[in-house]
C-alpha cells in the first residue's frame, strides 16, 4: 500500500514514473460510440458494497439509459449535454454509479490532460463518501492502483498518465473560487444549505471544452431549495416548455396522488427494486411508516422520493394552492378591467430589520377573489439573511417579487407612499393590519397626504384569526381564489404552521413556523375583511378596530 498523505505514491508503485494502462482496454475497441465507451469503462469496474459487492458492475437498462442520454454526442462528436440531474429513491445505486462516471472522468475514456474533477456534498462526512467508494474501486483495480495517487488526508487522487486531479470537497470551507472545473457531480444536493456550492461549480466550467456537471440527489420536501428549482426546470425541459438539449434528466418519484402503501407504485419509482434494492426492506420500513408520521415523512422523501412535508402540518395543501394559480400574464391583463374596482388590504409590518413587510390586496370577484400580493425589506444584511431564511431574496428582487428599501429601517413615509401609489388605480375601502407599529404607520400615511388609506386593527390572537384562517381555507379549497403563483406567496405557505386553543381556535403560529409567513398572514387578514365587508357569514362581528 502507498502512502496516504503529502508525497504519497500510487498504490503499487515505488516510483513516480508515470504508469501506462494496457495496451487494449474494452473501451479502446474500434467502432464504440463514446457512451459506448463510458459503460464498457464502467463495467470493467468491480462492486465494493451492498448485495452485489465481490461482482463486476453490470449496468441495468435504467443505468445503460441514463449514460446513453448523458453522453450522447453530435455529427462532430462532441458531447450535447453540459449539466444532468438524476433524481431516484435511496438504495438503487447511485453511490455505485457516481463513483464509476467519476472516475471515467479522472482515467477513462472521458478523462483529459489536466482534468480537474469534483464530487461535492452537503457537508466534509458527505462528500467523503464518494471519496471512500472511489478509493475502494481504486485499491481493486490493478492497472488503476498503478496509476492513481490516493491522498487519504486531502480527500484527493491524482491520474499520473493524464495529470488530472480529483477533489472531494464540501460546503464547509470559505473560499472554492478559482476552479477551473472538467467535471463537478454534486451528491445529494438537497441536503445543501444554500445554493452557493452548487452556484460555484456550476460556473466553473467555462474554461474546458466538454465540461459535465451532474446532480444526482432524492428531492428536498422544500419547493423553494436548489434542488426542487432543479426538478421543476427538468419536469418543463421534459414537457417541452424550455428547449435546453444541454440539460438532461431522469427523474423516478411517485406522483403526488400515488398511493405510498401501494406496491406498484414503489415499483414505478424504485428501478433497482427486487434486483439489488431490497423489497422486503422497504416493506419492513412501510409498515412502520403507517404507524409513525415522522417515518412516513422519511418513507416518502427516500423511498419514494416525493417532494414531501407531513399533511397534519400543513394549513394548506400545496395542490390545492396550485389548483387556484394563473399565470401572471393573465392578471396583469387584468389590470385594465380592475381599474376602479373595489378592493381591500392587509399589512404586516416588519418587526426587526431582518423582517419582511408584506401589504396585500383582493379584489371581490363574483366568483370569490382575486389576490394580488407585495413585499419590502431593508437593504441590511442581505447575504446573511438568504442563508439564515434559505430564501433566495436577491433573486427575487430581480424578478420584482421583493422591493428593497436601502438602510437597516424601514421608513414608514416611504411605505406610505408606495402602499399609495400601488393603490391608486383602485377603490381602496380599508386595510386591516397588525397592530403592532401601527400608530407609526399612521403618521407616515398623514405624513404623505395618503387619506384613501383607512387603517383597521386585526387582531392576532385566536379569537381575532381563526375567522380570518377559516376564510382563506374556505377560498383556497373551494377554488374560489386566484393568484399570481408569486414564489414568495408559495415560500410563505410553505412555512405556516398552525396551533389551537382549548376551544379549538386557531391562529398562526410565527414563533414555530419554519420561515416568514407575512405573506399567508395578509392574504388571510385582506381576504377576511373583505368577506365581512361583502356581507359573508364567516365572519366574527365587531373584530375590527378603527385606528
Amino acid at each position: 500500500m502507498g502512502l496516504r498523505g503529502p508525497g504519497a505514491k500510487p498504490v503499487h508503485r515505488q516510483s513516480r514514473l508515470r504508469a501506462k494502462s494496457p495496451k487494449l482496454q474494452p473501451w479502446e475497441e474500434p467502432g464504440l460510440s463514446r457512451a459506448e465507451k463510458v459503460v464498457a469503462f464502467i463495467q470493467t469496474l468491480p462492486v465494493t458494497s451492498g448485495k452485489m459487492a465481490g461482482s463486476q458492475f453490470t449496468l441495468r437498462p435504467f443505468q445503460r439509459d441514463i449514460i446513453e442520454a448523458i453522453y450522447k454526442t453530435d455529427d462532430n462528436g462532441k458531447r450535447i449535454v453540459r449539466e444532468a440531474l438524476i433524481t431516484m429513491p435511496r438504495k438503487n445505486g447511485k453511490t455505485g454509479l457516481t463513483a464509476a462516471i467519476t472516475l471515467c472522468h479522472l482515467a477513462g475514456p472521458e478523462a483529459v490532460q489536466r482534468g480537474q474533477v469534483y464530487s461535492a456534498g452537503a457537508d466534509r462526512s458527505q462528500s467523503a463518501l464518494l471519496y471512500a467508494e472511489m478509493t475502494a474501486i481504486v485499491q481493486r483495480v490493478e492497472w488503476l492502483s498503478d496509476r492513481i495517487i490516493i491522498r487519504d488526508f486531502k480527500k484527493q487522487l491524482e491520474d499520473t498518465e493524464t495529470d488530472s486531479v480529483y477533489y472531494a470537497i464540501s460546503a464547509d470551507p470559505k473560499s472554492k473560487h478559482g476552479f477551473s472545473a472538467s467535471c463537478w457531480i454534486y451528491d445529494e444536493l438537497a441536503q445543501a444549505q444554500n445554493r452557493k456550492l452548487y452556484d460555484v461549480l456550476s460556473t466553473s466550467t467555462g474554461a474546458r471544452e466538454e465540461p459535465l456537471g451532474i446532480v444526482i440527489s432524492t428531492q428536498s420536501s422544500d419547493p423553494l431549495h436548489i434542488m426542487s428549482q432543479q426538478v421543476d426546470y427538468a419536469a418543463k425541459v421534459q414537457e417541452g416548455i424550455y428547449e435546453d438539449p444541454s440539460f438532461y434528466s431522469y427523474m423516478a418519484m411517485a406522483p403526488e396522488t400515488a398511493d405510498p402503501w401501494d406496491e406498484k407504485t414503489w415499483f414505478d419509482c424504485n428501478p433497482a427494486l427486487g434486483d439489488f434494492r431490497d423489497l422486503e426492506e422497504m416493506r419492513d420500513f412501510a409498515r412502520k411508516a403507517k404507524r409513525i408520521p415522522e417515518q412516513e415523512t422519511a418513507f416518502r422523501l427516500f423511498y419514494l422520493n416525493q417532494r414531501f412535508s407531513p399533511a397534519e402540518l400543513k394549513y394548506i395543501q400545496p395542490r390545492d394552492w396550485k389548483a387556484c394559480a394563473t399565470d401572471e400574464e393573465n392578471i396583469e391583463s387584468l389590470k385594465e378591467e380592475l381599474h376602479g374596482a373595489v378592493c381591500y388590504g392587509a399589512l404586516d409590518l416588519a418587526e426587526t430589520t431582518n423582517d419582511l413587510t408584506s401589504f396585500q390586496l383582493v379584489f371581490p370577484r363574483e366568483d370569490g377573489m382575486i389576490a394580488w400580493p407585495f413585499f419590502f425589506t431593508t437593504s441590511h444584511d442581505l447575504d446573511s439573511r438568504e442563508t439564515r431564511d434559505r430564501a433566495p431574496y436577491s433573486t427575487w428582487i430581480k424578478q420584482g417579487y421583493l422591493e428593497v428599501r436601502q438602510g437597516k429601517v424601514m421608513d414608514y413615509e416611504f411605505l406610505a407612499n408606495r402602499i399609495a401609489e400601488l393603490t391608486s388605480d383602485f377603490d381602496l375601502q380599508m386595510v386591516a393590519a397588525d397592530p403592532w407599529h401601527l400608530d407609526k404607520f399612521q403618521e407616515g400615511i398623514e405624513a404623505v397626504g395618503a387619506d384613501h388609506i383607512k387603517l383597521f386593527k386585526h387582531p392576532q390572537d385566536f379569537k381575532g384569526m381563526d375567522p380570518a384562517i377559516r376564510v382563506l381555507e374556505n377560498l383556497v379549497l373551494n377554488v374560489k381564489l386566484k393568484h399570481t403563483s408569486n414564489p414568495m406567496m408559495q415560500w410563505c405557505l410553505d412555512n405556516v404552521r398552525i396551533v389551537r386553543d382549548a376551544a379549538g381556535n386557531r391562529r398562526f403560529d410565527k414563533q414555530h413556523s419554519r420561515g416568514r409567513i407575512d405573506g399567508i398572514v395578509t392574504l388571510a387578514m385582506a381576504a377576511n375583511l373583505c368577506d365581512e365587508q361583502m356581507g359573508e357569514q364567516n365572519y366574527v362581528e365587531g373584530s375590527l378596530v378603527m385606528v
